[in-house]
């Protein structure tokens, strides 16, 4: 496979982790965006061949570090790929939701992707390799109680993938969309962890969303990919007969809203 540049956001985070690791083994090169300096330059010494791949240091949530980091982009080598990685959980009940908070998760998960999309489009459109992939969520096809905030943001980012896929459907750049189920990581709250287990509900290692995710490098055509089972299928029968899921999740509302309301 030929050796592509990649700029991942949210490169130190469990799921960006595992993405760096497994794209550079396979001998891509990257640009690793994320807040700390320390952990992206201990992330960036650790992969195979460190003298390929560079960091950046940024803080994703204000508009001008996000046109910085595009233009700091466009004056390094050429790019191929932008993964849009970075993004935040919020759970509880939504009426007890922080405004701020709130503005937060839509900011991140969200606005940045568009915003970094379409501040990179002319690269990505000038590499023969061009693609897009957005880390949305089984939560952005099914709502669930005490995820409203999130549920909005990844629905958000799978419309948003959903209308590029087809706006772009004439060019050679391929648009991706991830969603993985639960995955265990440090952005899940211990009420998040523990109402997963007493529902029984699976949880993933970053290093499955990793190897999802290189598969589709090798895509040349635009692809949705849901990783999980019963979960995949829970997505396709939330599509056609929503009731059915609603009644199966209002089975376990009792014990949602008692995490939730911790």
């Amino acid at each position: 496979m030929t050796a592509l540049r990649i700029v991942l956001t949210g490169a130190c985070g469990g799921v960006g982790r595992a993405m760096a690791i497994g794209f550079a083994e396979a001998g891509h090169n990257l640009v690793l965006v994320g807040r700390k300096a320390e952990s992206l330059s201990a992330l960036r010494d650790g992969l195979p061949r460190p003298r390929s791949h560079r960091y950046i240091v940024t803080d994703l949530l204000t508009e001008e570090s996000v046109s910085e980091l595009c233009a700091e982009i466009a004056d390094g080598p050429a790019i191929d790929v932008l993964v849009n990685n970075a993004g935040i959980s919020m759970f509880g009940l939504f009426t007890e939701a922080d405004d701020k908070e709130m503005q937060r998760s839509l900011q991140l998960n969200l606005l940045v992707p568009m915003r970094l999309t379409k501040a990179l489009m002319p690269l990505l459109l000038d590499s023969q390799h061009g693609a897009v992939i957005n880390i949305g969520s089984g939560f952005g096809s099914i709502g669930f109680a005490g995820f409203s905030v999130y549920c909005a943001s990844k629905f958000g980012l799978r419309g948003f993938t959903e209308a590029l896929q087809r706006e772009y459907a004439n060019t050679h750049l391929c648009v991706h969309y991830l969603a993985p189920r639960a995955v265990n990581t440090a952005m899940n709250s211990a009420s998040i962890v523990a109402m997963n287990d007493e529902l029984g509900n699976k949880v993933d290692e970053p290093e499955l969303v990793a190897r999802a995710a290189l598969d589709l490098l090798r895509c040349k055509k635009s692809r949705n990919r849901y990783l999980g089972w019963p979960e995949r299928f829970f997505v396709s029968l939330n599509a056609l007969f929503p009731s059915v899921v609603s009644g199966a999740l209002k089975k376990q509302l009792a014990v949602i809203l008692r995490y939730a309301r911790n």
